[in-house]
């Protein structure tokens, strides 16, 4: 496997791998960075992860510096009682503390606005995000787009 994603890297810009979240994480991770790839992991769908596993996921990643890409089931802006929220996994990524800032289940633990991204009594400012944006966090993915803004809306980060 490792010979054939030599062949991916040069087919884009940015070429990402949908890795397992299992015992063969960090090695999968290892030839990834090797080649230059970036990961993609499900965070929902058929199976949602646990924040062990995603936590594990987000520092191996920090670790190795691989750009990821996050798809599958992030419609909540904060965790459910089912899924993962986006602004938990930012969290996660920006403010380290990865299980606990997976499992936060109160909105009001969470605000964003143009200057500022906070998580209880974490800040991180512009620049801080547009370097967690740039070289880890690169995109999320969910199949609606009207659940997560109109979550956004509800929270006050986006005009009613």
């Amino acid at each position: 496997a490792d010979g054939e994603l030599s062949r991916f890297a040069d087919l884009a810009p940015e070429v990402y791998v949908e890795v397992a979240l299992d015992e063969s994480l960090e090695e999968t991770l290892d030839v990834l960075a090797a080649h230059g790839l970036g990961a993609k992991v499900r965070c929902g769908g058929a199976s949602v992860p646990s924040e062990s596993a995603l936590g594990g996921f987000l520092r191996a990643c920090g670790e190795r510096e691989i750009a990821f890409k996050a798809t599958a089931g992030l419609h909540h802006a904060v965790r459910d009682t089912r899924e993962h929220g986006f602004l938990n996994l930012l969290a996660a990524v920006v403010f380290g503390e990865e299980e606990d800032a997976l499992a936060e289940t109160d909105p009001g633990a969470f605000s964003l606005d143009a200057e500022r991204f906070a998580w209880r009594e974490r800040l991180a400012y512009a620049g801080e995000l547009a370097h967690a944006r740039s070289e880890r966090l690169r995109s999320i993915g969910s199949c609606s787009f009207a659940e997560p803004v109109e979550e956004l809306r509800q929270l006050g980060v986006l005009p009613l």
